[in-house]
């Protein structure tokens, strides 16, 4: 038996997924403009753990095999590291790789 998969119905989004979900025009800008400061802020946030991992290989100049066993990565996820482009990476393994390498991490919130 065959399953079914084509689309029967699309709705074209305006930019704004608030308001493709229907909420008011006034709520849903709040809404945008609330959720695009905090995606900012956790970027900014994960930024910095990438290049405080990216600056303790630098000092530490490990072979990238033995920075990967201690970070936990492949040698290619070392060289993402090191080159700044951990994009992929989530806020808690950062933390955690910082942690492996002998780091002492500290949230603040203000």
């Amino acid at each position: 038996m065959a399953i079914d998969t084509k689309s029967r119905h699309m709705t074209h989004a305006d930019g704004n997924v608030f308001a493709d979900l229907g909420f008011e025009p006034k709520e849903a800008a709040e809404l945008k403009v609330a959720s695009q400061r905090l995606i900012s802020v956790k970027l900014a946030v994960r930024d910095h753990l990438v290049t405080e991992l990216a600056a303790w290989i630098e000092a530490n100049n490990p072979k990238p095999s033995d920075a990967g066993r201690i970070l936990g990565l492949t040698r290619q996820r070392v060289a993402d590291i090191s080159k700044k482009t951990g994009s992929e990476f989530s806020i808690d393994s950062l933390v955690d790789m910082l942690v492996r390498a002998g780091k002492r991490v500290t949230v603040s919130v203000k």
